[in-house]
């Protein structure tokens, strides 16, 4: 059974990768990341509003208890405060054996059930000393029973217990009604409510213990200790609730500045606290109890203006939450609405940007594509050496060659041929022999210098210096091309043979690029004059070289010379020539063998220039 070769597994996880870079480079790739760049801070925005209307809306519901708070802590503080006014009328009604009344108890009864029936259903308390809770119905039916129990003869603590006992368990029901941790800015006025409810039933309590001290004269140690113990905390709570609400210090302070009662009853509480026996009298229990009721009065008037702040800054409170609920909501709605047009604005702009960066690639290409265009031009116009020199100084200098081969040719008979030809014959004609040549010379260590008409000149060892290897290339180069002439033909004249005549010579000469317009890779010196002269005094289909490129060719022992003799050269005069032959038998090397160099063998260009030299 065959078994997956390990190396597949690295190969896989190449392949996954090639893939996901591919992916990483690809325009939709781009598009996603562009367009996740502005949808973060969108979410972002998005996230924190939520958050933030979330909060608003805890908070309006936090407020909206603490206004339901409010509202059950006003009905029950009323509910206390009508309890409280009865149980004092009530116990200034068996004080004064029935014959004084504050005012009418039929009416104070009236008030405190209206208090109860505007409570609804009452909460389940839990009176002291009970084992049972008290429900709405047993609370009502039991005032009831107090009150038509109540009469002159009826003791005032065993009257006043059951107000207590009420007062105690509505007041520890308000207690854990109103949370004392609350969050909002209305904790302390319900607080400050709760302890100013409280203080003034200390008070109330300690009013009633008060009026047994004047009319007997002395409290019994029992009550004396009931008496401090709630005046005290009365007190206490009323010093808790002005802490925590300080704009009732100026309303408390009036009370206090503007009864002159007030004075009087520091001094009757102060006298209750020492204790001392007397002598009991009902006119100062009376007075005690009407200065005490009217203090508990005007508490009970700073406790409605407390109600009020509560009102208001539950409404107040409620308003700005629902108010930032929705500035959050609509923030968020806008949000929402925005966000998908600077989603869509921005895939239009990453469209539009991948647009330009296509049409921007396209014209990069372009543009190296015409710049290879450009480059191929210039290095058919120049040798690519000299080229790139150019290109990157702007500036070539002349250069001298100490040794160099060039080589000269032109066809036999061509203004004779060019007269019976068309024009069109001619180019087409003089196309295929260059292009002949061209390729031919391809093989070998040499530089095609330019074609003028029907002269072909080739040089070696420029631009690039190969050594000595410059004669041998050119002489190769030459029986090449002479071999190829002869298996030439003219297209619109087959019966007629193309003759060539070469010469070739070896020397000095200095290179350069000559003209701006149209820069040329020129030659100089008497050695470009002397190979011309081997050329022009030669014969058809013979190769005719200088003593110099005879001597430097001898050094191969590579090729078969025949001496031809003295030559009348003009501007030189007589000259020693040999002629060409061929090369030794079995020196000859195959073409696919021959010498080659990095350099470009020839310039193309020139193809179309015999045209117009033409």
């Amino acid at each position: 059974m065959e078994t997956a070769s390990p190396s597949r597994k690295p190969e896989k996880s190449e392949a996954w990768s090639l893939k996901v870079r591919r992916w990483c480079r690809s325009r939709r790739c781009q598009l996603w990341r562009l367009l996740l760049l502005p949808f973060i801070p969108i979410l972002a925005l998005i996230i924190q509003t939520t958050l933030s209307l979330r909060h608003s809306i805890t908070n309006g519901r936090d407020v909206a208890d603490v206004e339901e708070q409010v509202s059950r802590a006003t009905e029950l503080g009323k509910l206390v405060t009508r309890l409280q006014q009865e149980r004092s009328e009530v116990a200034f009604f068996i004080f004064t054996n029935g014959s004084k009344l504050r005012s009418n108890l039929t009416q104070r009864y009236v008030r405190t059930d209206m208090a109860v029936q505007k409570m609804g259903d009452l909460p389940v308390l839990m009176f002291k000393n009970r084992t049972r809770p008290v429900d709405g119905a047993t609370f009502q039916a039991e005032l009831t029973e107090l009150r038509a129990s109540i009469n002159a003869e009826k003791s005032m603590t065993e009257a006043v217990e059951w107000y207590t006992n009420a007062n105690a368990a509505l007041l520890h029901h308000l207690t854990k009604e109103i949370k004392d941790t609350d969050s909002s800015t209305l904790w302390r006025y319900l607080v400050g409510f709760k302890n100013l409810l409280r203080s003034i039933e200390c008070k109330g309590i300690a009013s009633v213990l008060g009026i047994n001290y004047f009319a007997r004269g002395y409290l019994q140690a029992k009550a004396y200790e009931r008496y401090v113990a709630h005046m005290t905390l009365g007190r206490d709570l009323l010093d808790n609730t002005l802490n925590l609400v300080p704009s009732l210090i100026p309303l408390h302070k009036d009370i206090k500045e503007d009864s002159p009662e007030y004075q009087d009853l520091e001094k009757k509480n102060q006298q209750i606290v020492d204790n001392k026996h007397q002598e009991g009298s009902v006119a100062e229990a009376i007075e005690y109890f009407d200065q005490t009721a009217t203090f508990l009065d005007k508490l009970r008037a700073v406790q409605k203006q407390l109600r009020e702040y509560i009102r208001e800054g539950a409404t107040e409170s409620l308003k700005d939450a629902r108010q930032s609920e929705a500035i959050c909501a609509g923030i968020l709605v806008l949000v929402c609405v925005v966000s998908p047009i600077i989603i869509a604005l921005v895939r239009n702009a990453v469209n539009t940007i991948q647009v330009y960066a296509r049409n921007l690639s396209e014209k990069a290409r372009e543009l190296e594509h015409e710049k290879e265009l450009s480059d191929s031009l210039l290095y058919q116009m120049l040798p690519p050496s000299v080229a790139k020199q150019l290109k990157q100084t702007q500036q070539v200098p002349a250069e001298f060659f100490a040794s160099v081969t060039v080589y000269f040719s032109d066809i036999v008979g061509f203004t004779a041929i060019a007269a019976v030809s068309t024009p069109y014959q001619v180019i087409s004609f003089l196309n295929s022999v260059y292009k002949l040549f061209d390729e031919r010379i391809e093989c070998y260590d040499v530089y095609k210098i330019e074609t003028i008409g029907d002269s072909y000149m080739v040089a070696s060892g420029i631009p690039v210096r190969n050594g000595n290897k410059h004669a041998s290339e050119i002489a190769s180069m030459a029986l090449e091309l002479l071999e190829a002439t002869s298996m030439c033909r003219l297209p619109h004249r087959p019966d007629q043979t193309l003759c060539m005549r070469s010469g070739i010579h070896t020397g000095p000469c200095v290179a350069g690029i000559v003209g701006s317009k149209m820069p040329r890779y020129c030659l100089f010196g008497d050695t470009i004059n002397t190979a011309s002269r081997m050329e022009s005094t030669g014969e058809p289909m013979k190769i005719q070289i200088s003593e110099d490129v005879k001597r430097e060719i001898d050094k191969t022992g590579l090729f078969i010379t025949t001496p031809r003799g003295v030559v009348d050269v003009k501007g030189k005069g007589e000259m020693t020539t040999h002629w060409l032959e061929g090369r030794r038998p079995g020196s000859r090397t195959p073409l696919s063998l021959a010498p080659t160099h990095p350099q470009t063998r020839s310039s193309p260009r020139y193809k179309h220039d015999k045209i117009f030299h033409y």
